[in-house]
């Protein structure tokens, strides 16, 4: 038995295409006593793409706790563990928070080999407030527990993110409109970084009419995006600037005319496109 405590490595890996992957992850993988995987059958065909033979091992929902004591010998004996989810970052939204816990608890340590989740590439490409943002994960599968959940978030001011499968997209946007109103700005995101990955904002009786009318856009899987509950902007707004963007508002969608009464008036795009919301509230 070495003297040195193995590490503990949370490696992200593609979540689609598989050049998403870094090269400190491949080197991290293929130097690694063990590959701890959620689905060993799927993470196989990624480590045998890239020529990397380290054994694997299942880490998932059902047995982390009972795996969880003997990675800890393992790591503990010396050997360096990989921890990696069946795509992106391990843990959001994925196994492995009992395994980094107790690794943590036991004075092991815990490295982070970064790289993609779906939650933040979709941010990065929606167009909504990024600055500050709620990730929500999954909602409840039943429909009273998800929409007492959305209930709970209907005044969050901050852009909320949620993932969700095909099985209840529909269901799940549908909840959401009667919940948030069907004016509420939102984005959708398909299948990111795969080859039928797909990108459509708009509000939510918009983006659920959409879905609605195409089969092929309920398919795979989803990040859904909401700009949260706009503050009153009225009384921040001079005078000249909200009529500035109320004629705007006479030609333009919501979206252009913000901009665009942006340029004109110096004022953040965000504030007057909240103050647009509130005028289509009445």
């Amino acid at each position: 038995m070495t003297d040195r405590a193995g590490v503990l490595y949370v490696v992200a890996t593609p979540i689609g295409n598989l050049q998403d992957i870094s090269a400190r992850a491949l080197e991290t993988l293929g130097r690694a006593a063990l590959v701890a995987a959620e689905d060993t059958r799927h993470s196989r065909k990624l480590l045998g793409h890239y020529g990397i033979g380290t054994p694997l091992v299942a880490l998932h929902e059902h047995n982390e706790r009972e795996q969880t004591r003997s990675l800890l010998e393992r790591l503990a004996g010396g050997e360096d563990v990989a921890l990696i989810s069946d795509a992106g970052t391990p843990l959001i939204s994925d196994p492995g928070f009992h395994l980094v816990r107790s690794a943590r608890a036991a004075g092991l340590a815990v490295v982070a080999v970064p790289g993609p989740t779906a939650c933040i590439a979709a941010l990065s490409i929606a167009g909504l407030p990024t600055d500050r943002f709620v990730f929500e994960g999954f909602l409840p599968a039943k429909r009273t527990a998800r929409c007492k959940r959305l209930e709970t978030l209907r005044d969050e001011p901050r852009t909320l993110v949620f993932y969700e499968s095909s099985h209840r997209i529909a269901d799940c946007l549908a909840d959401m409109l009667t919940v948030f109103g069907g004016e509420r700005p939102a984005v959708l995101a398909r299948e990111l970084t795969k080859t039928f990955e797909t990108s459509r904002d708009g509000t939510l009786q918009e983006l659920l009419d959409w879905l609605l009318g195409d089969d092929n856009q309920q398919r795979g899987e989803f990040v859904i995006m909401l700009h949260g509950r706009p503050e009153p902007a009225t009384e921040e707004l001079g005078a000249g600037e909200r009529k500035v963007l109320e004629l705007l508002l006479e030609e333009l969608p919501l979206k252009q005319a913000a901009s665009l009464a942006s340029r004109i008036t110096g004022v953040a795009k965000n504030r007057l496109y909240d103050y647009g919301l509130e005028l289509k509230k009445g």
